[in-house]
């Protein structure tokens, strides 16, 4: 069973940082060869798009939501992925979901969107407090 953990959620003051990680595991999974990215749900909305990363890290795409405030980076030797947020708004509170997906495109995950996604996370809840 291919297992993405993500951790670092928690409550967090509008304008304050937080860093999420997770961590894949699984022995038929083969990390760097899965485009990586995050999403998000907040209550009552769709999930949607925050970020994705290419397989080898050269790659990496946003929402315009986010862009210039979070920022994806992942480590192919410790299987990790983790997402850097900073200028936290309330708009930002949502439960964050670690995905991955079998290509060589992280433009794929953006455009794709969640239907395309071969593994999911559970989830880390981030509150954004005005």
């Amino acid at each position: 069973q291919v297992q993405l953990a993500e951790s670092g959620g928690g409550l967090v003051q509008a304008g304050g940082s937080l860093r999420l990680s997770c961590v894949a595991s699984g022995s038929t999974f083969s990390f760097n060869r899965y485009a990586m990215g995050w999403f998000r749900q907040a209550p009552g909305k769709e999930r949607q798009f925050v970020a994705t990363i290419s397989r080898n890290g050269g790659g990496t795409y946003y929402a315009d939501s986010v862009k210039g405030r979070f920022t994806i980076s992942r480590d192919n030797a410790k299987n990790t992925v983790s997402l850097q947020m900073n200028s936290l708004k309330p708009e930002d509170t949502a439960v964050y979901y670690c995905a991955a997906e079998r290509t060589d495109s992280a433009m794929s995950v953006m455009t794709k969107g969640w239907n395309a996604i071969d593994y999911w996370g559970k989830g880390t809840l981030v509150t954004v407090s005005s």
